[in-house]
């Protein structure tokens, strides 16, 4: 194995690094101007390794509050950081830019992160995330719009809203033993449920649950760039105290910001959410809220994103009625609050819960199809 935390200190500036190791990776694009059609060229994985590695070693310091021990970030810039090391060691000045230098640091590098690469390709591709941050219905209509700029149609859209980052209904329990009527129906409801079946009083806090490309890595992180992208750009700085939601009428631990992943910060794909974190916000290791009373564990934090193990934490679909809804105060299209939702329906995305559904007129044509 690498011991790649002795020798970072022997590293040159992270532009020289940048300058050779990233040759050939396209520039990172700004949100406004992201590809958005399937046949524009996409950053490979190693690419996008290598740029979290390499941000994660810039000079200026990164707003992360995790373990650094355990974190991806910190493996792949020490396991970076080992590759070159040996051979970095004169001063910037004097370091030698070459054409078939910066393809033999090239090839290192690639020695070196091919365990991460291969974690990364292997994780990827199907894999299912989740993004809260405020009202669930805007947010959906959002990665909707970005699954469908990755050129998906409408048969093959995946997000959907629902709970997650709780620590009621089947996530592990601070108290042995301990149970509620909720997990043992299985159910998360919206607040028309009985009281010990209410999201928010269970820990959790609305998300969208959106899934990469299936049987292509490369896709896949493409759509977890473009699904971070689309979450960290609904956000706004508030002079004086960062980054706020764009929300911030929706309050509490219901509607704190936080992000889902298979393994969470010790994720392959943790690094691909770090390199769009473009706001410098807080990524904090979540543990699973608990409520105690009207106290959470893990509570609605100011310019700040809970990282939770969606392994461990995982996504609770909410009700049909939320499903494809319009957003807070302002309307989408009927292709999108009917037709989307009926084609979900047939289809199996959507479907009952368990959990009392909102009635109204307009409903019934739903439930027909659902039931």
């Amino acid at each position: 194995e690498l011991d790649s935390s002795r020798r970072l200190s022997r590293l040159p500036p992270t532009s020289t690094m940048s300058a050779a190791v990233l040759a050939g990776c396209p520039s990172l694009p700004t949100v406004a101007a992201r590809p958005s059609a399937r046949g524009t060229r996409r950053a490979s994985p190693r690419c996008a390794v290598l740029r979290a590695a390499a941000t994660a070693d810039g000079d200026e310091p990164r707003p992360v509050q995790h373990v650094a021990s355990s974190s991806r970030r910190t493996f792949f810039s020490t396991a970076f950081a080992a590759s070159l090391s040996a051979l970095l060691v004169e001063s910037s000045s004097a370091y030698d830019t070459s054409p078939s230098r910066v393809a033999e640091l090239s090839e290192l590098a690639d020695a070196a992160l091919a365990p991460v690469l291969g974690e990364l390709a292997a994780a990827a591709p199907g894999a299912e995330v989740y993004f809260g941050n405020g009202c669930f219905w805007g947010r959906q209509h959002e990665f909707v719009e970005a699954e469908r700029k990755q050129g998906r149609s409408n048969d093959e859209v995946t997000s959907l809203v629902g709970y997650a980052g709780g620590l009621g209904l089947g996530a592990p329990s601070p108290k042995a033993g301990s149970t509620t009527a909720a997990a043992a129906v299985g159910k998360v409801c919206y607040y028309y449920g009985a009281a010990d079946t209410v999201y928010d009083r269970l820990g959790h806090g609305e998300v969208v649950r959106t899934s990469l490309s299936a049987g292509d890595s490369d896709a896949a992180v493409a759509d977890l760039r473009l699904f971070s992208a689309t979450y960290f750009k609904n956000f706004r700085k508030v002079r004086g105290f960062g980054m706020q939601r764009l929300d911030p009428q929706d309050a509490g631990p219901g509607y704190r910001n936080m992000i889902g992943l298979p393994g969470g910060m010790d994720s392959p794909l943790f690094g691909v959410i770090e390199a769009e974190n473009v706001n410098g916000m807080k990524l904090v290791r979540g543990q699973g809220n608990a409520m105690k009373g009207k106290d959470a564990s893990e509570d609605d934090v100011f310019n700040a994103v809970w990282i939770y193990d969606s392994d461990v934490l995982p996504f609770y679909a909410a009700e049909v009625y939320h499903q494809f809804h319009d957003g807070m105060g302002y309307k989408f299209p009927e292709e999108y609050t009917a037709g989307l939702k009926r084609n979900a329906l047939k289809r199996g995305l959507v479907k009952p819960t368990g959990c009392p559904e909102m009635r109204e007129r307009s409903f019934a044509e739903f439930e027909s199809i659902g039931a």
